[in-house]
């Protein structure tokens, strides 16, 4: 933690997680996009993870974000169920989870993976609190 490391990113997260995040607030955050279901599913607790309003498409070197602690995670199915005279519908929806605990602010100096159905992966490095602004 501090230099140079590997971390699973979460991306495309809102400006209200990454405000909370930046105020030092430890978090729970649902995921159920799919590109962040397949990380958060991979981060476990006690592991360093980067969280990022940027969007996967838009994930390259020189990105901001934060790297927090994983304290929580959880996974859970919905059943949701629609009928009337004419059909019956039943869908499912999985989603996950995970307790966030905010460490510091970071940059990407590289993207290691961003391939769907993967974990997106960033090489990121601490951010002084002088240069982060």
């Amino acid at each position: 933690m501090g230099d140079n490391m590997e971390y699973i990113a979460l991306t495309g997260m809102s400006e209200r997680v990454i405000s909370e995040l930046r105020n030092h607030h430890p978090l729970t955050i649902e995921v159920r996009s799919p590109n962040n279901f397949f990380a958060a599913y991979k981060a476990k607790i006690g592991d360093f993870i980067f969280v990022t309003h940027v969007s996967p498409d838009d994930l390259r070197g020189g990105a901001m974000g934060i790297v927090a602690k994983v304290l929580k995670h959880q996974v859970m199915t919905h059943r949701m169920v629609q009928s009337n005279d004419l059909y019956y519908e039943e869908r499912e929806m999985t989603m996950l989870r995970i307790q966030l605990e905010p460490r510091f602010i970071a940059r990407v100096r590289r993207v290691t993976c961003n391939q769907m159905c993967k974990a997106a992966k960033v090489d990121a490095e601490e951010m002084p609190f002088f240069d982060a602004r």
